[in-house]
Order: C-alpha cells, then structure tokens, then sequence
C-alpha cells in the first residue's frame, strides 16, 4: 500500500470519529432544544395569565447577547447569531401556536 492509501485511510477513519462526535452533539442538542421548548411552553402558560405578549424583544436581545458573549471567534458568533435567531424565532413561533391550541375555539 503506498502513502497516500494510508494517509487517505487514516484520514477517513478520523472523518468518521469526527462526524461520529457531531452525531453525539446532535443528540445532546436535540435533547436540549425540547427542553427549552419545555421551558417555552412554561413561559407561554405564565405570559397567557399575567396578560403579556409572546413576542419580547428585550429579552429576545439579551438571549442573543448571552451566546455571543460567550463566543471566541469572530466567524463562530456569526454562525451562532443566525442559529439562535432562527432558535428563538421558532420558540416564538412555538409559544403562538400553543397559546392558539389553549384558546376556546369561539374567542380565535
């Protein structure tokens, strides 16, 4: 076998461990994200008696501000500034769609 055969090997076999560990992120994540749809379903519940509106863009803000803070790349907080604003669009979009099933059919 010649050196790049063995190279080419030995550099799949890590691709694979690679995507082996995003597939285990992907789970963790996924498990994550039902929990914070959980905790949205909680807040829609709270919002829905205390009179507030599901869309809050202060907090929205500071979520956003959270992540970033955290991040040590400029091209990593780009990446997760899209994700979580897609995130938090789909919580937004979740929180509607379960006050709307709460609601009596008469008053939507």
């Amino acid at each position: 076998m010649s050196n790049s055969t063995v190279n080419k090997d030995g550099h799949r076999l890590k691709l694979e461990e690679w995507r082996k560990k995003i597939d285990a992120i992907d789970n963790q994540l996924s498990a994550l994200l039902c929990e914070r749809l959980n905790c949205a379903e909680n807040i829609s519940a709270l919002k829905q008696r205390i009179g507030e509106e599901v869309l809050q863009p202060a907090r929205e803000k500071e979520v956003l501000s959270n992540v970033l803070n955290r991040v040590d790349s400029e091209l990593k907080a780009g990446a997760l500034e899209k994700i979580y604003r897609c995130i938090i669009e789909e919580t937004r979009l979740f929180q509607h769609e379960w006050k709307n099933e709460r609601q009596p059919l008469s008053s939507r």
